[in-house]
């Protein structure tokens, strides 16, 4: 098995202890309130990949050195709970998980079909990965679980720089307008590719989730899709097959909504609080406006 195919080692975490250790993030930001939705996180974490497969050195970087191609949504588990211990995990186990996430990066290097040499430590595209991530998943709760004000979303952008840091990030988008403008830089390189649609098809599959009947995978596919920029979504060649309709809309608005008043006692975000002495239910209680 090649060395980046192995996940880091600590992905099976217990949020419950040491008692009384901080998280990198408080339990008050709106990150907690974000990343609880299992709905948002899910549909943002696709729209992520999607603006990072854009570029083809972080597509050959994932699909050359880990198993995504074939363990796509075991590799997506992973990167998802890679993301859930830099919000709610105690402070030390966030560093060490991501310390690790790091040395495998640092084993990540080669060159694209058409001979662009590329490393996953590469500043550029350490800073968009983290972007991208951020942006989808803000957005997709703000469209699909509830609006966030101006203020939120600000906060939101902030509150991640002690996570980016970790990871080696050099440059973090402080607002959607500094988001897009990262993305203008990078979008002459931005192009349409198999590896995309197949990634769609994993997705649309409902390999993740059989239970949950295909076509609600396929309405997260589609909402996923609508997140990206259309000048993203021209660029990758997305086209009429990936409309969200009113229908897929409304479900997926419908299933978000409902995960959000979900209050599991076995999420990261119920842990983290008795973590902390806080009522398991912290991060589901709404800001005052």
């Amino acid at each position: 098995m090649n060395q980046m195919s192995k996940p880091p080692a600590a992905m099976a975490i217990d949020f419950t202890r040491p008692k009384g250790e901080t998280a990198l993030l408080a339990p008050d930001s709106v990150q907690w309130r974000v990343f609880k939705n299992p709905v948002a996180m899910a549909v943002g974490g696709v729209a992520a990949v999607l603006l990072e497969f854009a570029d083809a050195r972080i597509r050959s970087g994932v699909w050359d050195h880990s198993i995504y191609k074939v363990d796509p949504i075991g590799r997506s588990q992973r990167t998802g709970m890679a993301a859930m211990v830099g919000v709610y995990g105690p402070a030390s186990t966030a560093r060490r998980v991501i310390a690790g996430v790091g040395r495998m990066h640092a084993k990540v290097a080669g060159t694209t079909p058409k001979g662009e040499a590329y490393r996953a430590l590469d500043p550029e595209l350490l800073n968009w990965v983290y972007a991208t991530a951020q942006y989808g998943f803000l957005t997709a709760y703000h469209r699909f679980v509830r609006p966030l004000s101006a203020a939120d979303q600000a906060r939101y952008w902030r509150e991640g720089e002690p996570v980016a840091a970790l990871y080696g990030v050099t440059e973090t988008p402080k607002s959607e307008a500094e988001f897009l403008a990262m993305m203008e830089a990078l979008l002459p390189r931005f192009e349409p590719h198999p590896i995309n649609i197949e990634f769609l098809d994993i997705i649309q599959s409902g390999r993740a989730a059989p239970s949950v009947p295909r076509f609600l995978h396929k309405a997260l596919a589609r909402a996923a899709v609508s997140l990206l920029p259309p000048v993203v979504r021209t660029r990758l060649d997305l086209g009429a097959d990936y409309d969200l309709t009113l229908r897929d809309r409304m479900m997926v608005k419908t299933m978000a909504r409902l995960a959000d008043r979900v209050k599991d006692r076995n999420a990261p975000a119920w842990q983290a609080a008795e973590r902390l002495g806080l009522p398991g239910d912290t991060a589901w209680r709404r800001a005052p406006a």
